[in-house]
């Protein structure tokens, strides 16, 4: 494993960690689903509040060591921190007012644009025009998918008038907050922050913001053993690994193309919407899906180095160094 790992290069590493973290996400919309009595307020604390706390707790140690820069840094550390505690009440409340497959659409579709925008503001960074391509690619397929999955049917959504354009302005807010965490975690990354203490000290005070929400909301999730079940998985799996794995990524992309290779969560919950809760895509969704898989084959680096790729493999060179002795710890 790790010989094979050794001939892959950083960026592609870190755009397979990335696609494996958005496959993950992916199942949050469905599994929530399988408990109808909470509401998504709850749910969204849950999994990102004690998945951020446990990512906290995974990096003590990281946390420690780095202390002096995360003390230094403490703006960028609790604006990012600010961004988890909302990402996820947004997200699952658009979720829940316009169907899993259109409000996850939105609130991932709208991230790469989000995320370009802050780093062309905060760092100048001007965008490769394979990013570009690959955006527009990803973005569009995004864009038909949430044209089917408006005019597709939302078993569990509100059915009121106001509810899908709610949905969509939530998911406008999820997008741009998940933007901004991702951008200030790499900040902290390519600063030399190592990708556990960032992703930990980020996520897990962002988790500590989210536990009044929790407290107030969260009883539903002790009432029966199958919500337990559904707020569990939503801790461990998709919120603690999925992000260990995100921030792996982010040590070896730039944030814009993370963003961009998680347009992914958007296929995976589109296709576990219609086979497991039942909504219905037309042929127009299933054209969105193959444009977004075709936007990961453009947006993922091919060259560590190469020019036409990933540009942050230079800048972040020693956050990368740093971030391959984390994958084994």
């Amino acid at each position: 494993m790790n010989a094979v790992l050794g001939r892959m290069n950083g960026p592609l590493l870190g755009a397979f960690f990335v696609v494996g973290a958005s496959t993950l996400w992916g199942t949050t919309g469905t599994v929530a689903t399988f408990a109808p009595s909470v509401s998504p307020l709850a749910i969204g604390a849950v999994a990102m509040g004690v998945g951020g706390l446990l990512q906290a707790l995974y990096a003590v140690q990281p946390i420690a060591s780095h202390w002096a820069s995360l003390r230094g840094r403490w703006l960028l550390v609790s604006l990012g921190a600010a961004a988890v505690a909302v990402y996820p009440l947004a997200f699952y409340s658009s979720m829940h007012l316009s169907g899993v497959a259109l409000g996850t659409v939105v609130s991932i579709g709208s991230a790469p644009l989000a995320s370009a925008v802050i780093e062309r503001l905060a760092e100048r960074k001007e965008l490769t025009r394979r990013w570009m391509l690959g955006a527009l690619i990803g973005v569009a397929g995004a864009g038909l998918l949430c044209f089917a999955g408006d005019s597709a049917e939302r078993p569990g959504a509100v059915a009121e008038a106001w509810a899908v354009p709610a949905g969509v302005l939530l998911g406008l807010v999820a997008g741009v907050t998940y933007a901004l965490y991702s951008w200030a975690a790499h900040r902290l990354i390519s600063g030399g922050v190592s990708s556990r203490a960032a992703m930990g000290a980020v996520f897990g005070l962002g988790g500590v913001l989210l536990m009044p929400v929790l407290a107030v909301t969260g009883r539903p999730l002790l009432e029966s053993w199958g919500n337990f079940t559904v707020g569990a998985y939503m801790a461990l799996v998709p919120m603690f690994a999925g992000y260990v794995l995100f921030g792996w990524g982010l040590a070896r992309v730039r944030a814009s193309t993370a963003t961009g290779l998680s347009l992914m969560e958007t296929v995976v919950a589109a296709v576990l919407a219609v086979v497991v809760v039942g909504e219905r895509l037309p042929a127009l969704g299933w054209l969105g899906v193959a444009m977004v898989l075709a936007s990961l084959f453009v947006l993922a680096p091919r060259q560590a180095g190469s020019q036409s790729g990933d540009r942050s493999g230079q800048a972040c060179a020693s956050a990368r160094t740093e971030a391959r002795s984390t994958v084994g710890q």
